[in-house]
């Protein structure tokens, strides 16, 4: 749609999510936690694994790829945020409008891929196990983990592409809590119709493919793990699979119910925005850390380490 008046603008206001002026600090304090805690814990569990010899596996190298991204998916979106406390802190630069939106669709595609490397991860450990160590080798560790930052890469470069050279006017205020492309091309002056196809289309096809593969993955791991004549056995395969199932869960319902939505202007899709940014990468940490005993000794025998 064509706007009259068409003015140019060089920046944007993230209107984020309204709150009540009375809870300004408490707000503002809680979600400067969150973020500290969830940097803290990821950077804990970086350290943990890297300097533990029993955690140099496959596994613990994808789960510091897990931690890198939530760190950046952080601090990408929520020091932007609490600046939407300060006055004056909810603008941001054409420019930082852009690169806040390719970085974001970089990190969250790249976990998208990440976590179904992780499932095959634990379909190899565990439906072929005499051959683990063989298929999943440093090398083939490595270039998983370099695919997962390319296909994000190649996505967010595609989808970043689309609201580039579009013109913008006359309003100039997104009304999320972060430079999305379906939040900018609303804000658009011409027909965005073509845009928004894409960028469903794409994002859908990611999410549906590994969702896919995922599910692929379990089907084959949940018909092994019954075959296992002693129940110990079983409890101990199924718990190395429980917390990444709880964590692709919190990460794929709230995304999805996002983009089906395709409504990401109102006060629901800001809110569950706003628990994918923040609060996925502080429950993380803990569900990887609390649900594993390997992690938590490796944690402990760290702590001691750095106390004496």
């Amino acid at each position: 749609m064509g706007c009259e008046n068409q003015t140019e603008w060089t920046e944007f206001v993230l209107l984020g999510i309204p709150y009540p002026q009375q809870f300004y600090i408490p707000l503002f304090l809680l979600f400067l936690l969150v973020y500290l805690l969830s940097v803290i814990g990821n950077i804990l569990i970086l350290l943990t694994v890297v300097s533990t010899c029993n955690l140099q596996k496959p596994m613990y190298w994808f789960l510091c790829n897990l931690a890198v991204m939530d760190i950046s998916v952080s601090t990408i979106v929520v020091p932007k945020v609490l600046g939407g406390f300060v006055e004056g802190g909810r603008v941001i630069s054409f420019g930082g409008c852009l690169t806040q939106h390719l970085f974001y669709h970089l990190v969250a595609c790249s976990e998208f891929f990440l976590y179904t490397v992780m499932a095959y991860d634990r379909f190899l450990a565990i439906c072929k196990p005499l051959h683990y160590n063989i298929l999943m080798n440093h090398r083939m560790c490595l270039c998983l983990s370099l695919g997962t930052w390319f296909g994000g890469c190649v996505h967010s470069i595609m989808v970043t592409s689309l609201s580039y050279s579009l013109p913008y006017g006359p309003k100039n205020e997104v009304n999320f809590i972060l430079c999305e492309i379906l939040s900018l091309l609303k804000l658009a002056c011409s027909d965005t119709w073509f845009q928004e196809i894409f960028t469903l289309v794409d994002i859908g096809l990611v999410a549906i493919i590994c969702i896919f593969l995922i599910a692929m993955s379990y089907m084959y791991i949940v018909t092994t793990v019954l075959k296992i004549p002693s129940v110990e056995g079983r409890q101990r395969a199924f718990s190395t699979c429980s917390s990444h199932l709880m964590v692709v869960m919190i990460c794929y319902v709230p995304v999805a119910f996002n983009y089906l939505r395709r409504d990401t202007q109102d006060l629901l899709s800001g809110m569950i925005g706003l628990f994918y940014t923040t609060w996925t990468p502080f429950l993380n940490p803990l569900i990887y850390t609390l649900r594993n005993k390997e992690m938590k000794d490796s944690m402990l025998s760290l702590s001691y380490r750095i106390k004496f």
